[in-house]
């Protein structure tokens, strides 16, 4: 089963319950996963669970009753629901908490339930006669049309119907009309007010026993081949009933007697004959083809075997005890054809199901070994066209299903779309296992056969054509270790073959290093050169930036810097998003959580949305890379860059800052206390802003990234790469604190303070350099004047006075006290989380941020209080 399969069931099951708080479904998934095994490990006693069930249940009968229908009809994992209900039949906490559940859904339901309603008579007035006919009518319509099973006509049409909108380009053939209109052609029993039988001149109870004896030799001939004789008549069948017979009552009893231990062969002759000609149509499909063929061929000998019989009785050699002995060894064969039929039609089994049938009907014969090989002769003969088509999957990678029969099941996907717009859709949804078309005896296979076609169909996809080279023919057979064994082979080989064309002619190592030095910033000296060409460009508006030229100074960048030698750099391209990162972050984290209509619904915060907050790379992937690199992949690398570039983003403001400041120390102003306060928090924000990226760039990605490179090597399959790959961005994302709600909006106020800080500093800082620019020309020009010399400096004094005033010195005040509190509260968090939900590789930046211990001894406060408080 797989996790998307867990997810829907958990849902589902929450929902029917009416199950609201607690942990939610995501604590019960956790808890199945971390208990469910691969394999079946157990096989569970249904008769033991069905006798406990019956025992516990108020209506034994009918429950029996139920079992036994649905287990004709072939249902899926009925054996293990009997089971899971025997258990929660012995779990008394359990039941009880099922009955309560069941009574708060029934009243809660009651109010909103709407049911058909039909005007009756007043209880104070008896109903008539004929109100009582009338409503007895409609009640027997009522249920005679909810019972009635559906016509063969209607399946075939809502067959042909159901392929045709699946496969319009490729209609399945029909047989003309007159096939089904002409009852003669099928073979079975003609019955209806004119059949064939006519009335006996003499009775036949009147005749002696020996003539009667005759008479009844003549008629089970006739009957036993599906004609009625004069004393033995068919009975119309209604939908999937068996066939009836009505005797003569003026018969001997003896004869009598004898003539109904034989009519229950003619009975399922009938019911095979119907059963083959009905599946024989093309809407059944070719395994339900191939097992008819096989009953006709069994039927053949049947045939011969009346024959021989008839010519006996020509002969005067044949009796009705020695019919009643000739008739014991096909008795039982046609026992087990006509229930297998039953069973095939009630099921509305095709394809893998009806494979599935035969088999637990074989093994289900395992002490009978004449009714086993039977049911083996049947088996192999149905299961050629399966494994027809399974072969062409396995071996080459094509399917080849016209009546949707395989447990594979191919949708259709544009490959130019795939090109464009890259994504896992091929990958996840082009081919899809059908649940029930899976064969029993080759569940446990499913996954492998699945994935042994996909490898091949997309190296064919790329225009090589692949053949398996140890093909073999797949036959059926009771060890199941001979196909499971060529299934490997196929297996192993089309691994192969994909994963050696994606690592050595696609380069797939190379691409993903490619991604590294861009997404990642693995080559520094590019990034320089970039920020350096587009920073004047990304500080205006999005709607104000032209991509052209943002591409042009791409371009040149690449041609300035050591990235010029990557052969992949062409691929890179600029991509400006419609929100900054923090938001696009939030966004996704809120997905499936009580927060995430109010995330996307919230308006826009960003008054003026510059190309800083927009940027982001993207990269161009082409199939079958697309594969590995898919739309899902590169989005976590462009939360990994626009995050990283964020953080350099905000280390270039902090260091212009750090370059102002070298001028302004020419000023009198630096002698002022929050000229030195301002100094010390903008290298503490800078120290702060400079660990964080070290932390993430040399602690986080980069031994990721190595193991990942070295699980790559070890890599035996595409689904090892596409694990290994989504792996290292996922410990990426999650040890660089863009999973975590809490952490990410306190380290979105930190950078936001810092920028506001670096605004401030530079807007004080331009300032302080008009007032120099100013004072300069006005002592330049006004030096001849004294009345202008002094005005002058007055004005330089009053500058000076604004400048070094409490306002300033409170803005300092506050910027610090904000961003120690905000940091404080992060490695608070973070020595929580590391402690709590052993995210070990955080507690390092709590590390790099606190080396003095200058934060420790406010760590421990805030630790005990909080304890404190839970301890209240």
């Amino acid at each position: 089963m797989s996790e998307f399969r867990i997810h829907h069931d958990v849902n589902e099951l929450l929902s029917l319950l009416h199950v609201r708080g607690g942990e939610g479904a995501e604590g019960y998934i956790d808890l199945l996963q971390k208990h469910r095994t691969p394999y079946v490990t157990t096989t569970v006693s249904s008769h033991s669970a069905k006798v406990k069930i019956a025992e516990f249940s108020e209506t034994p009968d009918d429950f029996l009753r139920k079992y036994d229908e649905l287990k004709s009809k072939n249902v899926r994992n009925l054996d293990p629901l009997v089971y899971l209900l025997s258990k929660l039949s012995e779990d008394k906490e359990m039941l009880q908490c099922l009955q309560q559940n069941a009574k708060e859904r029934s009243e809660s339901s009651a109010n909103t339930t709407s049911t058909t309603s039909y005007t009756l008579p007043s209880t104070t007035t008896k109903m008539s006669m004929q109100e009582l006919d009338e409503l007895r009518k409609k009640l027997g319509n009522v249920t005679a049309i909810s019972n009635a099973p559906q016509s063969a006509e209607v399946t075939r049409k809502n067959l042909r119907e159901r392929h045709n909108k699946k496969n319009p380009t490729q209609l399945n053939p029909v047989f003309p009309n007159w096939v089904y209109d002409r009852p003669a052609l099928i073979g079975d029993f003609i019955t209806g007010p004119s059949g064939p039988g006519a009335e006996p001149v003499v009775p036949v109870g009147t005749m002696p026993l020996s003539s009667q004896e005759q008479a009844l030799l003549e008629d089970l001939l006739f009957v036993l081949i599906g004609v009625d004789g004069r004393d033995i008549t068919a009975q119309p069948v209604l939908g999937r009933q068996n066939r009836s017979f009505i005797v003569n009552p003026t018969l001997d009893m003896s004869i009598k007697e004898l003539v109904n231990r034989i009519l229950p062969v003619a009975s399922y002759f009938s019911t095979i004959t119907r059963f083959v000609e009905e599946k024989s149509s093309f809407e059944y499909g070719q395994v339900n083809h191939a097992l008819t063929a096989a009953m006709r061929t069994l039927m053949k000998e049947y045939m011969i075997l009346v024959t021989q019989l008839e010519h006996l009785h020509r002969q005067g050699l044949l009796s009705l005890q020695k019919l009643w002995f000739y008739i014991q060894p096909p008795m039982r064969t046609m026992e087990i054809l006509a229930s297998i039929a039953s069973s095939v039609d009630k099921g509305d089994c095709m394809g893998g199901s009806t494979l599935s049938l035969l088999h637990d009907r074989t093994f289900n014969f395992t002490g009978d070994s004449q009714a086993q090989e039977l049911c083996l002769y049947l088996t192999k003969a149905a299961s050629v066209p399966y494994f027809e088509i399974l072969e062409k999957w396995i071996y080459r990678g094509i399917i080849n299903d016209p009546y949707s029969e395989f447990m594979v099941e191919e949708h259709e996907l544009q490959k130019e779309k795939i090109q464009e717009d890259y994504n896992d859709k091929y990958w996840d949804q082009r081919y899809t296992i059908i649940q029930h078309r899976i064969p029993s005896f080759l569940q446990k296979m499913a996954d492998k056969i699945l994935s042994t076609g996909k490898y091949l169909n997309v190296v064919r996809e790329c225009g090589r054509d692949v053949t398996c080279p140890e093909a073999k023919e797949v036959l059926y057979t009771l060890k199941e270790r001979v196909y499971v064994e060529q299934i490997e082979k196929a297996y192993n080989y089309a691994s192969k073959v994909l994963l050696n064309f994606l690592m050595e002619e696609k380069e797939l190592v190379l691409r993903l290093r490619s991604i590294k030095h861009y997404f990642l910033m693995d080559k520094g000296d590019f990034f320089v050169h970039f920020m350096d060409l587009t920073e004047e460009e990304l500080k205006r508006p999005v709607d104000d930036i032209v991509p052209s030229r943002l591409e042009a100074l791409l371009e040149l960048a690449l041609r300035m810097s050591t990235a010029n030698t990557d052969p992949f750099k062409d691929d890179l391209k600029i991509e400006l998003m419609p929100h900054n990162v923090i938001t696009q972050l939030l966004r996704v984290l809120a997905i499936e959580t009580k927060q995430e209509k109010a995330v996307i619904n919230a308006e826009p915060t960003e008054a003026a949305h510059t190309g800083l907050e927009a940027f982001s790379f993207d990269y161009i992937v082409k199939w079958p890379l697309s594969l590995i690199i898919n739309r899902k992949a590169l989005t976590r690398y462009q939360m990994l860059f626009r995050h990283i570039f964020h953080c350099k983003h905000v280390e270039r403001l902090l260091c212009n800052v750090w370059i102002t400041n070298k001028d302004a120390k020419q000023h009198s102003l630096h002698s002022t206390k929050w000229f030195a306060a301002a100094f010390a928090l903008r290298q503490r924000m800078l120290n702060f802003v400079q660990n964080i990226q070290y932390y993430m760039m040399f602690e986080v990605m980069e031994p990721t990234w190595h193991i990942m490179e070295n699980n790559l090597k070890s890599a035996s399959n595409i689904d090892d790469v596409l694990c290994h790959h989504t792996s290292f961005l996922d410990n990426c994302l999650k040890d660089c604190m863009l999973t975590n709600q809490e952490l990410l909006k306190i380290f979105s106020r930190l950078m936001s303070d810092c920028i506001a800080f670096t605004n401030h500093m530079q807007s004080f800082s331009q300032s302080m350099s008009l007032d120099r620019l100013s004072l300069e020309h006005a002592a330049t020009d006004g030096s001849r004047d004294p009345v202008l010399r002094a005005a002058t400096k007055s004005a330089a004094e009053l500058a000076d006075a604004l400048k070094s005033g409490g306002g300033f010195e409170a803005a300092i005040g506050r910027f610090d006290s904000n961003f120690s509190s905000m940091l404080l509260d992060l490695l608070d968090k973070l020595s929580i989380y590391s402690t709590n939900d052993c995210e070990h590789s955080m507690i390092n930046i709590i590390y790099r941020l606190d080396f003095n211990g200058f934060y420790t001894e406010r760590l421990s406060r805030m630790a005990i209080e909080r304890s404190q408080k839970a301890a209240a």
